[in-house]
């Protein structure tokens, strides 16, 4: 009774995990659709969905059928009683008689000793692959969704070099020993049951591993040609890119599943007719053993295959003097790899002819009978011949390069040399950069200076720190609102001039919004309620002109508070001419970088929408965003996906409440192209959208985003220390703040990567000619584009290949001190003109040589209309000395007058700040000025002032109140203010950069 009892409750609650698992997989796909329906991209969804689970059944359906299948033919072979062994002048004799093979061992019998060496060693092994698999798959589908990318690593093929790795990680890792142990314990005690058991969660395992690669699969079968071959095997580019990993994944499944396959059948033959209890194995028979060989020819197969696909990986060698395929890589690692991947398809092909004939040891060489092997039941010469070629590719190739390459290393190498160069800079887009030179002579003068009033109106007196704190103090309002981040922009401002007519001019601005960080909220005002129905959005931003203070030296606002005098929900401005130009209806942000949680609007309770005085001001979601909860069926389905069993009991959900979940920008994107990646500063717009109908949009609030493509996988281009060697911005995204609405538009068509895509998801993505022209006005070059091409540009911007072998024109990015730290200078955004007489907004940075601090060159990057995207080197003269920012920072705290003021304010209760120096080029007048902003800062209060301006030009350093003060000083002496510091700089030849 007790045992019926037992069984039955077993079954039952078998069948009720099986329920449950099943919900969970029912609610988690629902509620991803309905998401996906939400967004518009069920279609997306749709074919994500049918890649991945199309693939894990193929994966693990197939590997489960071989593993399965190769153990019910070792069963069926396995010893069901250990044989009388006749003795050995007497086996073939024996042999012939019988007509039952299966009943002689045609191999060298063992006992205990080795039975159990045997089995703890393929237990282990088995330990070993189950680490490695589990570690690989769960890197696959655990993403972290803060990183730019979450495409998984292209995943290495478990080899027998992987056993010493693994096998050091147990030491720190010592549950990993303890599974290990328990899995040769388990073969040892259930070992036909484990054996199957095993291969079930391994065929799981691998379906996971290549659905979860599905991006990669997919794209092998869309493949775009790049139109150029890498200059060594001459195949198109397009297929290392597309092709390539595909067969790395094949490489990784296979290689795993007839591993696997080999030691399940190995150790079935081993655990049979009670071998261990007997304490002997018999040997193996013909049966067995023609089932080992077909395994093990597959097995080599792969192995084949790995060496055939190194041949191309040397395309991405680090051996050499420089990253790709190198002399030794190609006079001698691939001649050896070509030989390994033939010699091991021959061992393949022999061991399937020997299991698939039955051609047996008796056939060997009468020579090999004397020997030391004739006990083995194989012939070892072939795998001796393998591993031989193995151990020359290990030892050959430092002897190769220590006596061939070393002694003429440049001329060995300037062939993969001028490779390097030429395809990291095609692979990163450098060699479209236009090369100009500036002269730096000193031409600027008053009249000058007048005829560039926009770009002096726009340098950059405040950065996106100082003015963050500042709003952290005076604009947040409440606790729960947070400014994340405060972006560089332009918009087009009306302007007061003497006349009092507007004047429509560009002004770069930093623009930050007010979000809601529900973390923020006091802790007995977090509950369920307030969490999910209340705090809702955050509201509003604020815009500040760059080059503007307030009184008390403080950030200007065009922007800024909650409330007017017309109405408590208007944000203020500075002018009803700035009213009139920055749209700011709406000003409600439910989607953002900082809106973390899911909520419910349109129900019983009202939302929070903004603080008015003492009192707060509540309102009721009306945008298109969310999913309706309608009914009882999708409130449970919606409870279990989020795990809020809240939902289920509440009382204040009406007909028409919806659900918004995902509400964070970053996260919202890589769900629906995971493919990509993704710009790390999304940068907020203001702008009035027309839709379909020509009617202006309820949203003002834009998010853009830029989107990579990106592979690792270009030939000879060097990644440095990222995880790519081929990007391109292809993909402009926009997001609604208020709605949730995301778009893709394609910026750089020509880009072989993007084409691939646009076949797999041709309702993804839109052309760059639908984005509304009032969001075209704000793209800009993306810094972290920039920051990639221009640090591959110190090196890269050499071209002749003696040049880049001795690094004798090498660069580097200069240190500036910033506060009382020293760090790489930043690009910054510059609106100014450049070759032309319009206004462009511009990335920027400088280049000093490695060896010493002058200036040497500088990188534009425009961002405006049809010029977007086009990348402008100016590089100064080298044979005279031009000061660069290290040099004018150290003339400048090296001054005894400055250095006193400085220290003077930095004993009386605050910190001086040394903000950005920013060098900024007038290519017309071929002259270049430095301006550096100091802030002042209480130690009690953080809330910076812009105290002075220092303004560099020739052998001048002056220190004034304001940036106009400034200028004036050195271009109009005879109206110099009186609190205006000016210093003579006598010319050097270098100047002496203290350490710091």
């Amino acid at each position: 009774m007790s045992k019926f009892f037992n069984a039955s409750l077993t079954k039952l609650l078998t069948f009720l995990l099986g329920i449950g698992l099943m919900f969970e997989l029912v609610s988690h796909l629902i509620v991803e659709g309905l998401w996906f329906q939400e967004v518009g991209y069920l279609n997306i969804f749709f074919k994500q969905l049918l890649w991945q689970l199309g693939l894990w059944g193929i994966i693990s359906g197939f590997s489960l059928w071989f593993l399965w299948g190769n153990l019910s033919q070792a069963q069926r072979y396995q010893w069901n009683f250990i044989p009388q062994v006749p003795s050995q002048n007497k086996t073939r004799r024996k042999q012939r008689k019988t007509r039952n093979p299966q009943l002689i061992p045609d191999s060298r019998s063992f006992g205990l000793l080795w039975l159990l060496f045997l089995i703890i060693g393929l237990g282990g092994l088995i330990g070993l692959m189950l680490l490695y698999y589990i570690d690989v798959v769960y890197n696959i589908w655990t993403p972290d969704f803060t990183l730019p990318n979450i495409t998984p690593d292209l995943p290495n093929p478990f080899f027998f070099t992987s056993v010493p790795q693994l096998l050091s990680q147990l030491k720190n890792q010592l549950w990993k020993g303890a599974i290990i142990i328990t899995i040769v314990t388990i073969i040892f005690l259930k070992g036909q049951f484990f054996l199957r058991a095993i291969s079930l969660v391994f065929s799981i395992i691998f379906g996971l591993g290549l659905s979860g690669n599905w991006t990669r699969i997919v794209q092998y079968f869309n493949p775009t040609d790049f139109r150029e071959l890498d200059p060594q095997f001459g195949r198109d580019i397009g297929f290392y890119v597309f092709n390539f990993p595909f067969w790395k994944l094949i490489n990784f499944w296979l290689g795993g599943l007839f591993l696997l396959g080999l030691i399940i059948a190995t150790l079935t033959y081993l655990l049979s007719a009670n071998s261990l209890s007997q304490g002997k194995f018999p040997g193996f028979s013909r049966d067995q053993l023609r089932h080992l060989y077909i395994l093990g020819g597959l097995l080599m197969s792969i192995i084949g295959l790995y060496h055939w696909l190194a041949r191309y990986q040397l395309l991405y060698s680090t051996q050499g003097v420089v990253f790709g395929a190198s002399y030794t890589d190609i006079h001698f690692l691939l001649p050896i790899y070509t030989i390994a991947a033939i010699t091991s398809m021959i061992i393949a092909l022999w061991l399937l002819i020997k299991g698939i004939t039955g051609w047996g040891r008796y056939a060997k060489m009468r020579s090999l009978k004397r020997s030391i092997f004739y006990n083995l039941p194989f012939s070892p010469l072939p795998f001796i011949i393998y591993l031989g070629i193995l151990l020359i590719s290990f030892f050959g190739q430092k002897t190769v390069q220590s006596l061939i390459v070393e002694p003429n290393e440049l001329d060995r190498e300037r062939p993969y040399i001028e490779r390097n160069i030429a395809l990291t800079r095609r692979a990163f887009d450098l060699d479209k950069i236009e090369v100009e030179t500036l002269n730096a002579t000193g031409n600027l003068t008053a009249e000058s200076l007048d005829e560039n009033r926009l770009t002096i109106n726009n340098i950059r007196l405040w950065d996106s720190r100082p003015l963050l704190q500042t709003n952290r103090q005076l604009q947040q309002l409440r606790l729960y609102y947070k400014f994340n981040d405060a972006d560089m922009d332009r918009y087009t401002i009306p302007l007061e001039t003497n006349g009092n007519l507007p004047q429509i001019a560009k002004q770069q601005v930093l623009i930050a919004a007010r979000e809601l960080d529900y973390n923020e909220v006091p802790e007995q005002a977090k509950t369920w309620v307030n969490k999910h129905l209340v705090y809702t959005h955050g509201y509003g931003f604020t815009l500040s002109p760059v080059n503007q203070v307030a009184q008390g030296g403080l950030p200007f606002y065009f922007v800024e508070n909650i409330g007017t005098e017309n109405n408590t929900g208007d944000l203020q401005t500075s002018s009803p001419l700035i009213r009139d130009s920055i749209p700011i209806d709406n000003p409600r942000i439910y989607f953002g970088e900082s809106t973390n949680t899911y909520i419910m609007t349109n129900t019983e309770v009202k939302e929070l929408d903004y603080p008015s005085g003492q009192d707060n001001v509540y309102n009721i979601y009306d945008g298109r965003g969310g999913i309706e909860i309608k009914n009882w069926v999708r409130r449970l389905l919606f409870a279990d996906y989020l795990k809020d069993w809240q939902m289920i009991f509440t009382q204040n959900f009406t007909p028409n409440t919806k659900l918004i979940f995902r509400r964070n920008i970053n996260r919202r994107i890589r769900m629906i192209a995971p493919f990509l990646r993704f710009d790390r500063d999304p940068y907020l717009v203001t702008a009035r959208v027309k839709n379909d109908e020509n009617k202006p949009e309820e949203t003002t609030l834009y998010w853009i985003i830029d989107a990579y493509t990106t592979s690792d996988r270009y030939p000879y281009s060097e990644p440095g220390d990222r995880p790519f060697n081929y990007i391109r911005n292809s993909v402009k995204i926009v997001i609604d703040a208020y709605n949730g609405d995301v778009n893709f538009y394609v910026i750089d068509e020509s880009d072989p990567l993007i084409q691939t895509w646009d076949k797999i998801f041709p309702n993804l993505f839109k052309p760059f000619s639908e984005m509304p022209i009032f969001l075209k006005a704000h793209i800009r070059y993306p810094r972290d584009l920039y920051n990639t091409q221009s640090e591959r540009l110190l090196i890269y911007h050499m071209t002749d290949p003696q040049v880049f072998y001795n690094r004798e024109d090498q660069w580097r990015i200069p240190q500036e001190i910033y506060g009382e730290n020293r760090q790489p200078i930043e690009p910054y955004y510059l609106l100014m003109k450049l070759t032309s007489n319009a206004q462009e907004f511009m990335l920027f940075s400088v280049y000093t040589p490695t060896s010493r601090n002058n200036l040497i060159a500088g990188l534009f990057a425009r961002s405006d209309g049809n010029s977007y995207g086009r990348m402008l080197l100016f590089e100064l003269p080298k044979q005279r000395i031009i000061y660069g920012p290290e040099q004018i920072e150290a003339l400048i705290n090296q001054d005894p007058v400055i250095s006193q003021q400085i220290s003077l304010w930095n004993r009386q209760g605050s910190r001086v700040i040394q903000g950005n120096l920013l060098v900024i080029p007038f290519f017309q007048e071929q002259s270049l000025l430095y301006v550096e902003p100091l802030y002042l800062e209480a130690e009690e209060n953080s809330l910076p002032t812009l105290a002075r301006v220092i303004v560099v030009y020739e052998n001048q350093i002056v220190m004034s109140e304001t940036l106009d003060q400034a200028l004036t000083s050195i271009f109009e002496p005879e109206n110099v203010n009186p609190s205006t510091i000016i210093r003579e700089v006598e010319q050097q030849d270098e100047v002496i950069v203290p350490d710091n």
